[in-house]
């Protein structure tokens, strides 16, 4: 089982909190000459620097004696080892076994997800005209949808014969959106759950249904245009599809660490089976690397670390994601899932409440769109944001100039952000003769942290290393903040509430809520009628 120590009890705490009150600048730090040699890690086409950001050597090694007491090493092989460290679900969490082959249901899984892409990929799975498969509809929500999302569109380029559409949200705008561009003879719909209860997905499938149906399907060719991913074979069942299009996967699978298994199915199908082995096979390269290297080189360790000083004692309270390249522009709404949904939480393994800071609120855009939205809020503002830039050396296309210019801007924000302007060197820019407004309007503070990520290229393999890399320094946190990361009872009460209000809309009684909701409520009605 995971070690249950409150970390607040720990000397290295205590230390780290006396370290904070004398928290040395970036700039002075990076004088040292080996500073950025001691805080720049390559692994395989990776480049990762954390020199731009306020952590000293001192703290640092106190940052390393934290995990130790805290004993994270054992928690990781607890994790790896498949025990039930999800206890208030009594669960292993096993999403790494997805990506090793090291268990034979996930192979078998594997394989039917491999014949299935194979044949829609070759044109050998047709619709009920005869017409080879298009597009593909995806209709999940969380992680049934914003993973594989995630993935598909970083993957653009090895994209084949296949487009894929993505539906998560119960307000029919996104269905409507989506559906009107699509032919019902040669679109396939994946439903994505577990239990096939799941009230946004399943609204949207029934809708699916019932636009495939008006649109010249029947109910005898349904099953060529509709499988499932889910675990509930009697709804599943009950809904038209057929078994033989149904695939499995586990409760050992949490749904935000579920795109490695048969939640992956549109990325299979979209970029070919190759592409999504190798997208796994990347995943596993860092996972041994998070199971075997030692702490002081470990790179999710190094990274959750520093989160970890940020957030428990210099009080930054967020954490901006920026990629620098498109592909990557669902990678932050990704993120948000993983760290938050895990992290989020205010009771510790010893059923208490905890008193510090968990999880940080993870946001970010594209570069460079960001430059032109908040960028002003990070570099001016009075809150310090620790940003994590993202970039990728060889772009999927031709376009040099375009990418040197993007390049530019990724290597410009994050010395921009440590360097900053001062009040002289505005003076020179402006003249003596400007006002003070003007003047002291154009000095950047500077030393604001930040750590870059260049990658060789985004292919498969480095997306899965990348994303792995997440997924393992959400786990680091956890198990130093002394918290579950794999439940999310959080999302469950809002859900639970929504039905009895549902039925409330429908028949047009009031409950009992408060003040608010009810007021609220009346003025729907108002305004519907």
């Amino acid at each position: 089982m995971l070690p249950k120590i409150d970390p607040t009890t720990t000397s290295s705490w205590a230390k780290l909190s006396e370290l904070s009150s004398e928290n040395e600048s970036i700039q002075k730090l990076l004088n040292d000459p080996l500073r950025v040699n001691d805080f720049s890690f390559d692994f395989d086409e990776f480049h990762f620097d954390f020199s731009k950001n306020s952590v000293s050597n001192a703290t640092f090694k106190t940052l390393l004696e934290l995990a130790r007491e805290c004993k994270l090493q054992e928690g990781i092989q607890s994790m790896f080892d498949g025990q039930s460290i999800n206890e208030t679900e009594d669960r292993s969490v096993l999403h790494t076994a997805l990506r090793s082959n090291s268990k034979p249901e996930v192979s078998k899984e594997l394989e039917k997800v491999k014949e299935f892409s194979t044949s829609i990929q070759n044109g050998e799975w047709v619709g009920y005209s005869g017409k080879r498969i298009t597009d593909i509809v995806n209709i999940g929500i969380g992680g049934s949808d914003l993973g594989p999302k995630m993935v598909t569109y970083a993957l653009k380029p090895y994209w084949k014969s296949i487009t894929p559409h993505f539906i998560s949200n119960v307000d029919a705008a996104q269905m409507v959106e989506v559906l009107e561009e699509l032919n019902p003879e040669s679109t396939l719909f994946i439903i994505a759950s577990k239990t096939f209860t799941t009230q946004e997905t399943i609204t949207n499938a029934l809708s699916a249904r019932e636009w495939f149906l008006s649109n010249g399907g029947s109910n005898e060719t349904i099953s060529q245009h509709f499988v499932a991913v889910s675990t509930n074979e009697k709804a599943v069942t009950e809904f038209g599809i057929s078994t033989e299009n149904m695939f499995e996967f586990w409760n050992w699978v949490g749904g935000r660490f579920s795109l490695w298994s048969v939640i992956g199915l549109s990325i299979a199908c979209t970029v070919g089976f190759e592409h999504f082995q190798n997208l796994l096979r990347g995943a596993k390269r860092m996972d041994d690397h998070f199971r075997t290297e030692e702490l002081e080189n470990n790179l999710p360790v190094l990274s959750a670390l520093i989160g970890i000083w940020y957030n428990n004692f210099l009080h930054y309270d967020s954490m901006a994601i920026l990629p620098y390249d498109h592909r990557l522009r669902y990678l932050p709404s990704y993120l948000q899932q993983v760290d938050m949904e895990s992290n989020g939480k205010y009771i510790d393994r010893n059923a208490q409440e905890v008193s510090f800071q968990t999880g940080p609120i993870i946001w970010g855009e594209p570069g460079t769109n960001g430059q032109h939205a908040f960028y002003q809020l990070i570099h001016q503002g009075t809150k310090v944001i620790p940003c994590e830039f993202l970039a990728i050396a060889q772009p999927a296309h031709n376009h040099t100039d375009h990418h040197e210019k993007l390049l530019a801007n990724f290597f410009a924000q994050s010395e921009a952000l440590l360097t900053g302007k001062s009040k002289e060197q505005v003076l020179t820019e402006v003249g003596d003769r400007a006002s003070d407004l003007l003047v002291n309007s154009k000095v950047f503070k500077g030393n604001r942290p930040s750590t870059s990520i260049l990658i060789k290229e985004l292919n498969p393999f480095n997306l899965g290393s990348l994303v792995a890399y997440y997924e393992h320094r959400v786990f680091t946190q956890g198990l130093i903040w002394n918290i579950f990361s794999f439940d999310q009872w959080g999302v469950e009460l809002g859900k639970q509430l929504s039905k009895p209000i549902l039925k409330e809309i429908k028949s047009g009684e009031d409950g009992s809520h408060d003040a608010s909701t009810l007021s609220l409520m009346k003025k729907f009605h108002e305004m519907r009628n």
